[in-house]
């Protein structure tokens, strides 16, 4: 009989905090991979139980009838059980960044087969990544640990944190795998606009007959996604050249950083240049629709380092817009220059020591508006593609429908969890060693570093048994308080199944060995029951031979 396929992970993939390009890829992915529903099980290892609730019940909104009996929810201590008891198909997790290599450790010291773990990037550009990808060098790394870069320069920019990082080091040992899945969209929740959808966007966001919208859609930062000044210069441009622009609204739309002065400036600027401005903060996602239906052009001249994607070019594609976008990263894969957009040139600089050797002592915002001040998008090159799309409705609805159709071909969920799938499968015929290494040098030795900090500890040919508070909780007539994060682990069964072995004095080893097979643990889980229940009375080391037939303190 085939076993089980189960897709297992350490993460929520629904994420709290503000709305960002990573949560909103993360969140879509999960809902996409359980709608596709292509495994037997699902797995989620999660520390924190507000965090596997918070998940329930998120799942149980998406899918209340298909889904819940496939999902199983478990505490981040319960991995190495789970790991030496169950065969997992993969382990997928929400970024690529700190925990891939550690959950490497682990599944090579106790699962009985190497599975793939992957994970995607996200923003790559942070100055602690550096430190965190070089955990991913180490001789535990199988040919089964990949890297899911979602585009082609994001490939490139692994390729050389692993070249850069094996130079530091001189490392020559493996180092993971990375391929290229894109992220996706959903095709259905982002289509085009029927005529009276259109025309009720339009009138939502005042535009006559007649007068033409630019939409630019993202997290309105100049620190950390682009600066909006160089659009204004292309529009000054325009206007020097001869352009009417006022019949042009400008709407800049999305999540604010909180600088309201600067949203004043702006405005400013659209006002002397005779074009009209409008600011739409935080919108709910149907006005965000919206916005998208009632724009002509989607602009989105993104020149920081922190942006890896694009997801904001995906949506605009699907709903049948033409995207003028800077040609930087991840975007030069989404728009098909000259066929569902325009691309303007970027330059950027060949030195950055200054910045380097500074952003470890500066904030990640800061070196990024650093690097984004030395990254030029083309201002003339932009005012032509805006000129060229502004006077051509044509062309604008015939990039919209090609790009419609780019979309559906290449980057809707379903496609993307094929994907995946795909990968995964794969990744199953690369070879690997037998007994690949688990102690990542990055791991810190508990016991040994901090050996002197006991008095002394459990020998071996130590003798325990069961106090008389010990005995009372065998016998029903005592109880025990345990902390949430034990819960799973410290239970009555187990503690009497612990007491049961030392009604009479027991040798530490052979305690911790019988309770290892009878209650299928691993050794260091049973020797971390037995220590909990010495520490909280329940049993006590015999110290002499001549108390071996003593009876328990009282």
């Amino acid at each position: 009989m085939e076993s089980s396929r189960i897709w297992a992970s350490l993460d929520p993939f629904f994420e709290s905090g503000g709305i960002m390009g990573r949560s909103v890829a993360n969140a879509n992915f999960l809902q996409a991979l359980l709608q596709a529903d292509p495994f037997d099980q699902y797995h989620f290892f999660l520390s924190r139980k507000q965090d596997r609730e918070h998940v329930q019940r998120i799942i149980a909104e998406l899918f209340p009838d298909s889904i819940s009996a496939k999902l199983r929810f478990f505490p981040r201590m319960a991995l190495p059980q789970q790991l030496a008891d169950v065969p997992y198909h993969c382990f997928h997790l929400s970024d690529c960044v700190d925990s891939p290599a550690f959950l490497a450790a682990v599944r090579n010291r106790y699962s009985r087969q190497i599975f793939p773990i992957t994970g995607p990037t996200h923003s790559l550009s942070y100055q602690r990544f550096m430190s965190s990808f070089s955990s991913h060098l180490w001789e535990g790394t199988t040919a089964r640990d990949c890297v899911v870069a979602t585009s082609r320069t994001a490939i490139g920019v692994m390729n050389r944190f692993y070249d850069e990082l094996a130079r530091s080091f001189s490392y020559e040992g493996p180092r993971p795998a990375v391929e290229r899945i894109p992220l996706g969209v959903d095709t259905e929740a982002y289509r085009p606009a029927s005529l009276k959808e259109q025309q009720g966007a339009r009138e939502s966001c005042g535009l006559a007959e007649g007068q033409k919208m630019v939409l630019i859609f993202a997290r309105l930062s100049h620190y950390s996604k682009m600066d909006i000044l160089p659009v204004f210069r292309a529009l000054q441009r325009m206007r020097q050249q001869g352009e009417d622009l006022s019949c042009l609204t400008l709407c800049v739309a999305g999540w604010n950083d909180g600088d309201a002065r600067f949203a004043t400036i702006l405005a400013s600027f659209a006002k002397a240049l005779g074009v009209r401005w409008r600011l739409e903060d935080s919108p709910s996602d149907q006005r965000k629709k919206e916005l998208f239906w009632a724009a002509d052009i989607f602009l989105s001249p993104v020149d920081n380092v922190q942006e890896t994607f694009g997801l904001t070019l995906l949506e605009a594609g699907a709903m049948g817009k033409p995207v003028i976008a800077s040609a930087y990263n991840g975007y030069r894969d989404l728009v098909e220059d000259g066929v569902t957009g325009l691309l303007v040139p970027t330059a950027g600089p060949a030195y950055t020591e200054d910045i380097d050797v500074m952003a470890p002592l500066l904030g990640d915002s800061e070196s990024h508006l650093m690097m984004a001040q030395r990254t030029v998008v083309d201002v003339e090159a932009l005012a032509f593609a805006l000129s060229s799309l502004l006077r051509s409705p044509e062309l604008c609805q015939r990039m919209g429908r090609a790009a419609r159709q780019r979309v559906e071909a290449n980057f809707s969920w379903q496609q993307v969890i094929q994907q995946h799938c795909l990968l995964w499968d794969s990744l199953w015929q690369r070879p690997v060693q037998d007994s690949p290494a688990f102690q990542h040098p990055y791991m810190l030795p508990y016991a040994r570093i901090f050996a002197d900090y006991t008095t002394q500890d459990c020998a071996p040919d130590d003798f325990f048994r069961w106090t008389f508070v010990g005995e009372a909780l065998y016998r029903g007539k005592e109880n025990f308080t345990v902390y949430a994060a034990l819960e799973s682990f410290i239970t009555e069964d187990r503690l009497k199944r612990l007491l049961f072995f030392v009604r009479k004095p027991l040798m530490y080893s052979a305690l911790c060995s019988r309770l290892a097979s009878a209650l299928a643990l691993t050794s260091g889980s049973a020797e971390s029951l037995v220590l909990w229940a010495y520490k909280h009375g329940f049993i006590e080391r015999v110290v002499g031979r001549e108390e071996l037939g003593a009876s328990p303190s009282p």
